[in-house]
C-alpha cells in the first residue's frame, strides 16, 4: 500500500472515530439530561416547582409566552437549567436572580417597579389620562361650536344674508 493510500486512510479511521465520539458524548449527555428530568418528575415537589417558576420567566424568543408553554430550544433550555438548579437546591429567589441577572428584567412577566421601569408600568395610565383629557376637550370645544352656529341671526346678519340672497336670485 502507498503512502498516501495509508494517510488517507488513517484520516478516514480519525474522522469516524471523532464522529462517533461526538455522537456517543451527546447520546451520553442527553441521556444524563433525560435521567435528571425523570428524577424531578418523580419527585412532585420539584416538578410543582419547576412549572411555577416557568411560568414565572418569559420565553426570550417568543416573548408573548412564558417558558412553560414554550416549544422553542431557549424554553427547553432554560427548563433544563432551572431543573439542574432545582436539583442542586437552588432556592426559587436564587433562580429566579440568576435569570435576570442574566437575561435582564425583561425576563420575568411581572418586572419589579423601579426607576428603569417605570415608564412600562406607569405608560399605560398616563397615555389613558391624556387620552381623556383630549376627547373631553374636542367634546366641549364641538358642543360650544354647534351651540354658537344655532343662535338666531341678528337684524344685521338677517339683512346682509337677503341681500346676498337677492343679489345670486335676481327675479
Amino acid at each position: 500500500m502507498s503512502t498516501v493510500l495509508r494517510r488517507w486512510a488513517q484520516c478516514c479511521a480519525l474522522i469516524c472515530v471523532a464522529v462517533f465520539g461526538q455522537f456517543f458524548a451527546f447520546t451520553a449527555a442527553q441521556a444524563s439530561s433525560i435521567a435528571t428530568e425523570a428524577a424531578l418528575a418523580a419527585d412532585p415537589v420539584a416538578e410543582k416547582r419547576l412549572l411555577a417558576l416557568s411560568d414565572e420567566l418569559r420565553c426570550l424568543v417568543c416573548q408573548n409566552q412564558n417558558i412553560a408553554d414554550s416549544n422553542a430550544e431557549l424554553a427547553q433550555d432554560l427548563r433544563r437549567e432551572i431543573r439542574g438548579m432545582i436539583a442542586a437546591g437552588k432556592s426559587d429567589k436564587e433562580i429566579i436572580d440568576f435569570m435576570v441577572v442574566r437575561y435582564g428584567d425583561f425576563v420575568l412577566y411581572r418586572p419589579p417597579v423601579q426607576g428603569n421601569t417605570l415608564l412600562l408600568w406607569g405608560g399605560p395610565l398616563v397615555l389613558m389620562v391624556l387620552g381623556l383629557f383630549l376627547l373631553v376637550r374636542y367634546l366641549r370645544q364641538r358642543t360650544r361650536r354647534v351651540v354658537e352656529s344655532e343662535r338666531p341671526l341678528s337684524a344685521d346678519e338677517a339683512r346682509r344674508a337677503e341681500a346676498l340672497l337677492n343679489e345670486a336670485d335676481p327675479k
